[in-house]
Order: structure tokens, then sequence, then C-alpha cells
């Protein structure tokens, strides 16, 4: 008979009945010293133990401090979901630094602000990605890396490190990631550990001043990702697939950091496919899988044209952008879990906040984001048990709006990100006068706190799951000969959520055709940021406010009449 969600929640109550505050590394010692010769990650090609994880750090640890990093640097990881990128994450904490983990979709100009803006002093890069060429980039960046890191361009960067992901050889003069643990000479003398030190820097979007570096630390981390276990109700041996990247709070939070509290394993994929995801979880016996809508629906598309069974599966979660209507029931009956979950949550508050329950009635789930997370003894007891406490006030006046209102969604919490990186201007507009995060979303509260959204504040939207801030596009559109101006708003699209269509006003005599300014985007930026439509319009045909700034809003209404989109 299986257990309910109370049940399993109690069971992991008892094996953590107080929170301990401790560091990422000082966590994976303490699952290993449980869980020695348990699987913690698993792939086609490789399982390692928890002993394997800790040993691997180790090892990795002693190389960087070899190598020159000391307490204190920024570690930059340009990696998808490798192994290594565990056993990285992990030994970048023995050795007291932050990491900065990179989003590897960005293209050369992407790469470098994050690099300077974050003053990373070392990089562990790959090779290559799809048809991302790192080593090109970082030819164009820095001449001379190799040997002489960042050079004048990048003087804080003192090391480059490849990580290669195919069979060429490392170039000539750059260290590869093998050298790196070969210079390891046993354990690295680290500093003392602080819970409360930043683990890491987590970027938000893309380049050229939108993006912003969210501050966060071991503890928050850590309490976020047993928030999830809790609430998601982890038993004994968990096991997680999922091939959302670990630069990002889903997957790493969600992921790599929730199985450690109960002897569990991730089946991390390098790349998303639906047949690719079924497949990992047949052959490694996952009981629960990460999603986001986009991935969910082929998902279920594939499920369709090759209908299978799933016999271990017993937990989806499909998150991070909005859903399709029916897809909720879909997931039940082609994907046949027990239980279905949903939720909300930003990299400013640690990944998700507000979730709906296993044992929601299925309203709940089709309907709303969720309620606030109460996530046992990690949670905050003046927060009634949890990390960040959620209300509505009025976008204009900033009063606190009641039940059925709907407003700015506002958070407050020790999940809360203190700011961002190097950025205090950003910081402070972020909060207010009593130190609630504006997170720009639009949404309501109903009487027994769950939570719906409604629109956002902010004009940035998310593209499978990404974050895209409109500014960027419009800057690279603008740098075309022939826009006069750009103006790039959400649209609703059943694959990726929201897609982005860019209103362009075209300088006469000037011709150019919608799918060149798409391949321009396309060379500049990452994929999820490239506009899926490009829309001519006059300049006297934008709708706008009386000092002339187009009213995006309007925009939207428009291109989805246009595009006959629903």
């Amino acid at each position: 008979m299986k257990s309910s969600l109370k049940e399993r929640q109690e069971a992991l109550v008892r094996r953590h009945p107080q929170w301990v505050a401790r560091t990422l590394h000082e966590m994976l010692d303490h699952a290993a010293a449980s869980f020695p010769d348990r699987p913690y990650v698993v792939t086609d090609e490789l399982v390692w133990s928890y002993a394997d994880v800790k040993s691997r750090s180790e090892k990795i640890a002693a190389g960087l401090v070899a190598a020159g990093v000391e307490p204190g640097d920024h570690v930059a990881m340009v990696l998808a979901n490798h192994p290594d990128f565990v056993a990285l994450k992990y030994a970048i904490s023995r050795v007291g630094a932050t990491a900065i983990p990179v989003n590897f979709l960005n293209r050369r100009d992407e790469l470098g602000y994050v690099l300077k803006q974050s003053d990373a002093a070392f990089l562990v890069t790959m090779d290559r990605f799809r048809d991302l060429d790192y080593l090109a980039a970082l030819d164009a960046l820095m001449p001379g890396w190799e040997r002489a890191g960042g050079g004048e361009a990048f003087p804080r960067l003192k090391r480059v490190v490849v990580f290669p992901t195919g069979d060429a050889p490392v170039r000539a003069g750059a260290m590869g990631f093998d050298q790196l643990l070969a210079m390891s000479a046993g354990p690295a003398t680290c500093p003392a550990a602080d819970p409360q030190s930043v683990s890491d820097i987590i970027y938000t979007s893309g380049t050229t001043g939108a993006p912003k570096g969210v501050m966060l630390t071991h503890d928050m981390l850590l309490r976020a990702a047993f928030g999830s276990a809790y609430c998601r109700g982890f038993d004994d041996g968990w096991r997680v697939t999922f091939s959302l990247p670990m630069y990002h709070v889903y997957g790493y939070v969600e992921g790599m950091l929730t199985v450690p509290f109960v002897g569990g394993a991730i089946i991390p994929q390098v790349q998303f496919s639906p047949a690719g995801t079924l497949d990992a979880i047949d052959a490694h016996r996952a009981v629960d899988v990460l999603l986001v809508p986009t991935m969910t629906s082929v998902i279920l598309d594939e499920l369709r044209a090759r209908p299978r069974e799933l016999p271990s599966l017993r937990a989806v979660i499909s998150s991070g952008q909005r859903s399709p209507q029916g897809i909720f029931r879909e997931i039940f009956d082609l994907m046949t879990p027990d239980e279905v979950t949903t939720g909300y949550g930003m990299t400013e508050v640690t990944a998700t906040t507000m979730a709906t329950r296993a044992d929601d009635p299925y309203e709940r789930l089709a309907a709303t984001n969720g309620r606030m997370r109460e996530i046992g003894p990690a949670g905050e007891p003046s927060l009634g048990g949890r990390l960040v406490d959620y209300r509505i006030v009025d976008p204009e006046t900033g009063k606190v709006l009641g039940p059925g209102e709907v407003g700015e969604l506002m958070a407050k919490g020790p999940g809360v990100t203190k700011g961002y990186y190097n950025k205090p201007e950003a910081t402070a507009e972020a909060f207010d006068a009593e130190g609630w995060l504006h997170t720009g979303d639009l949404a309501l509260l109903d009487a027994d706190g769950y939570m719906t959204l409604v629109g956002r504040r902010k004009e940035s939207y998310r593209c499978g799951g990404e974050q895209v801030m409109p500014t960027e596009i419009e800057d690279v559109l603008t740098a075309h000969p022939a826009v006069l101006q750009a103006h790039v708003v959400p649209v609703p699209d059943r694959r990726m959520g929201e897609a982005g269509a860019a209103y362009v006003v075209l300088r006469d005599g000037v011709p150019v055709a919608p799918d060149e300014l798409i391949a321009l985007c396309a060379d500049r930026l990452a994929r999820f940021k490239v506009p899926k439509y490009v829309l001519p319009i006059r300049a006297e045909d934008l709708p706008t406010t009386p000092s002339g700034r187009a009213r995006k809003f309007l925009l939207t209404q428009r291109a989805i009449e246009e595009l006959q989109l629903t």
C-alpha cells in the first residue's frame, strides 16, 4: 500500500527533526556518511554514488586550489547537465568560493557581460555545445586566454579550464578539466564554512544592462530544497529525472539539491527530447520528473503517437510558465502518475515557494499556482513554517489588498535574496520601504491563500521557462539599418508558453524581410530570446502614452488578433 503525503512528510521529519544550517558540501558529506553506496547521479553511461561524488568534489577542490582559486573568488561555470556539474558545484563550495552558473545558451557578448559583471576570477567552460563554440567566443573576447586568462579585457579572470564535450583534444596551451584533476595532490586546505555566505550568483536574463545576478546563500538554497522534498513528500530513495539546466534554480534546487535529504538520485539529461525523457524514466526507474509546460506538451504528443507504460512514475511537477488549458488532466491520463503538482517561484525567492499539494483537489491544480509552501523544520517559525511570505498590493498606492483583489505580488522572508550583485540601484528599486520584494507579477490570493497569476507589471516574459527582457531584443533589432523602432511583446504560444512578437517601424527606402531580422537575432541572442514573429507597423499606428512610450499591452492584444492566436 502506497503511503500518503502526510505519512511521507512525517517520515522526512523523523529523519530531519531540526533544521541544521550547512554549506552545500557539508550537506553532501552528511548524505555521503548516511548513504555512501547509494546512487546519487545516474546517466546512461555512469552511476556515481554519494561517496563517489564526495570524493570527486574533493579532488576537484584540490585542483582548484592548486590552480589558484582562493576563498571568496567567483568561479564561473558554462556547463550543461553533465555529472561533473554536480561535482564541480560542491567543489566550489569546499574551497569557500562562489559559483557563477552561466546560461550555456548565451552567445559571445552575453557570456562576456556575465563574466565581467560577476567579477569572475576563474572559468570552467565546455568547448562546444550544439552550435555554440565557446572557445571561439573567448578568442574574440580575450585573445590569448589559454595562457593569459582574461588579459586586459577581463583583468579579474585569472584562468580558464576547458571541459571537452567530444573526442577532440583540448586546445594546445589551454588547461583541460583532466589536467585540473591531475593537479590535486591530496585534500585541499579549506576555510571554515559559513552557511550564510553567498553560494551562488545566478543571472536572471541576458546582456547589456538588463541582467541581474541574484545572490543566494548556502542556507537559503538548502532550506528551499528541503522545502520541496517536504512539500511534495519525497520518500526514501526518491529518484527524479530532468533536462532542465542546473544553472537555473528549477533543475538545481528542485532536482540536484533535494534528493540528498532522502538518499535519492538525480537522472540529469544534457538535452531535452520527449522520447529521451520517457526512456530515462523507464530505464532508470524514475519516480518523479521535473517539467515546464513546453516540455510537458511535447511529451504528451509523444505518448499519443506512441503510447507506453511508465510503471515507476509516481509524481510529475509541471511549472514555470503558463499551462495550456486541460494539460493536467492529460498528464494524469497519458503519463498515469499518482500525483501532479504545479507552482510559482523565481530566482529571487530561491526557487518554488508557492505550490499545489499532491492531495489538493483537481480544481486547485487546474486553476491556481498553489499556496505558500509550508516546509516543516526548514521553515521560519515566525512565518508559520514558511520560507517566504507573500501579499498582494495596489501597484500604484502600495495598499495591501484583500482576497480576490488583483495587484502586484510582493515577497518577504529568509528565502528572498538580499539583492543583486554589483547593482545597488537595481537592488534598491526591487524592494519597498518595508523590505518587501517587487516580483513584477500581477496576481490574486483567494481566501484560502491560493494564488492565481493574471499578468505582469513588468515587460519581461518567459519563453520555455526562461526569462526574456524585451529591451535586449529591441537593441539588436534597432542596430539593423532598416529598423527605426522595435517593440517586443509576449504572445501566447502552445509549445513555449509565451513567445516574442516584435513590432518594427522601418526606415523609408531600406528594405528588409522579417526572416532577415529573425536571423539577426538568432545570430546574436540565445535561442529563447529570438522573437517568433516580426511584424511591420507604421509609427503613427503605434499605441503610445502621452510621453510617447509604446503601450505594450495594447501591442500584445493587436499581435494576438493579427496572428489569430488564442
